[in-house]
């Protein structure tokens, strides 16, 4: 019967390893915890699981060898990358109108954790770097005894769940002063434009940082 995870000591050394690479805080979780502080700890968690999503699709890419693409077209990765970076600062400007037009009404719940919902896929999905990091990382841990390509998605799912539990805590830790931000209504606008250039600033990081390597 095929394995999908690998044998025990080098499973052990891939769990320790992936919880230390989802508790360091990147992109993805500087957009959970600016959503969880500006829209409480709800929105958080609607934009983990979103970011989740996201980034399960880049594990499947990896394994389906869309890595190979990125490391060997410089244009599909830029597009990528760009189309990315495009988005986050899209989603800057739209938190900074929102700051203007403040007092206009709100979106209704179930539509606006939708949004946010979408917005977490596509800012995780649109993240070329997440699919080459699971086409390095992920091999180290793979065996002999099973096909690669199920053994890459099998640990890509349980990486992307150690994450998800990770950005979780993030996600509940900053949502809890959301309330406080709430009943002060200077320091919520001033929240909200301090999201909007996050936002901008993670999009020009992205657009900016480093290359395919």
């Amino acid at each position: 019967m095929m394995e999908l995870v690998p044998a025990w000591p080098l499973f052990s050394a891939f769990l320790f390893a992936s919880l230390v690479l989802a508790v360091t805080p990147g992109p993805g979780v500087i957009y959970i915890v600016t959503r969880s502080l500006t829209q409480g700890r709800r929105s958080g968690l609607v934009s983990v699981a979103g970011v989740a999503l996201g980034n399960l699709g880049n594990a499947l890419a990896a394994s389906l060898g869309m890595a190979a693409l990125f490391a060997a077209s410089a244009a599909a990765f830029a597009f990528v990358k760009y189309a990315g970076a495009l988005y986050l600062v899209y989603l800057g400007v739209q938190t900074l109108r929102a700051s203007r037009d403040d007092a206009m009404p709100s979106v209704p719940g179930p539509a606006r954790r939708a949004r946010i919902f979408r917005d977490g896929f596509v800012v995780a999905l649109l993240n070329p770097k997440t699919t080459l990091f699971f086409a390095a990382f992920l091999p180290q841990f793979l065996s002999s005894d099973t096909t690669p390509m199920l053994q890459t998605v099998a640990l890509g799912t349980l990486f992307v769940a150690i994450a998800a539990c990770t950005d979780s805590i993030y996600a509940l830790s900053a949502g809890s002063v959301g309330p406080a931000l709430a009943r002060a209504s200077g320091v919520r606008v001033l929240s909200r434009y301090l999201s909007g250039f996050v936002f901008i600033a993670l999009g020009i990081f992205t657009a900016l940082a480093g290359s395919r390597g």
